[in-house]
């Protein structure tokens, strides 16, 4: 079978070039931040084990993207993505807008690890500007993958895909949020326990509707996909509204801990708006949902 490439006209359209963005801005972040010693990241031996787990997650989040963007790109230059079995418009919407998220999020985790300590490294700065950079190539494919046609775009491209994106994005932070307070001793157990089984609970979730979506497997689920949506985003609004109290129960207790547990205050402020947002995007997905059934139900 003869391989298909691009026209000539193709490698100079605006997604040609946002892709090749995306995957030069993202090796260069990971490779400044991977030639960076220890002394460069902090400078605080008691901190080592705080920020590790988020120079893990940022550059994890180079990594894969890097990888994923490189895949599609190769795939949508050889015209090869026909043979595989996924649903191609909605994985290109998923990656970009997924990416996007996740790269801001390192570029705000990332500059705070490296500005913690009195002495900032050029190398880390321009690491720090790379990943922004590389969070506005992800936004521009976005933005290009958004003014395409209603049918180039996909489920994915539409509000209510848009709202399970920034699930997924609240679900993959507040994992990483979880696993550093697990490695704090200041933690109510209680409290981590609910708020681990909710968030993983919509992970989850958010992992499952992505792969029956991406698999185009609507047709073969038990229950009417509407209904199958929103079933999973009232469970979603309800766990978030129990681990939004629970963040700001913690928020209440400050004053209450002793001066060497202050340090993580920072990280339950970090919970408090990410679960807040999310929360926010599981109502709305769930407005969507009952408005879609009510409509289906009149027709």
């Amino acid at each position: 079978m003869p391989v298909i490439v691009l026209e000539a006209r193709d490698f100079a359209s605006p997604l040609f070039f946002v892709r090749t963005w995306e995957v030069l801005s993202s090796c260069v972040t990971f490779s400044l931040v991977a030639s960076l010693e220890k002394s460069e990241l902090s400078s605080d031996s008691d901190q080592v084990k705080h920020f590790d787990t988020f120079q893990v997650f940022c550059m994890f989040t180079w990594c894969f993207f890097f990888t994923l963007s490189l895949l599609i790109h190769i795939l949508s230059v050889i015209q090869f993505h026909s043979l595989i079995p996924i649903s191609w418009k909605n994985l290109t919407v998923t990656v970009a807008v997924l990416g996007a998220l996740m790269c801001v999020s390192a570029s705000v985790v990332f500059p705070w690890i490296i500005m913690d300590h009195q002495t900032v490294w050029p190398r880390a700065v321009a690491a720090a500007v790379a990943s922004f950079v590389t969070f506005l190539a992800y936004a521009s494919e976005s933005y290009v993958l958004r003014t395409q046609a209603h049918e180039q775009r996909g489920y994915m491209g539409s509000m209510p895909g848009l709202l399970k994106i920034l699930q997924l994005w609240g679900g993959c932070q507040m994992i990483l949020l979880i696993v550093d307070t697990v490695r704090n001793p200041s933690v109510i157990d209680w409290q981590l326990w609910v708020s681990g089984v909710s968030y993983g609970i919509c992970l989850f979730m958010s992992l499952v509707i992505l792969v029956v979506i991406l698999g185009d497997f609507a047709g073969r689920c038990l229950l009417p996909f509407d209904r199958f949506l929103a079933g999973f985003s009232l469970i979603g609004v309800l766990l978030y509204m129990v681990a939004t109290v629970i963040c700001f129960t913690k928020i209440l207790q400050f004053g209450n801990l002793p001066q060497n547990v202050k340090r993580s205050a920072e990280t339950v402020i970090m919970e408090t708006v990410v679960a807040t947002i999310t929360l926010l995007a599981y109502t709305v997905d769930l407005a969507f949902s009952i408005k879609l059934l009510c409509d289906r139900n009149h027709t």
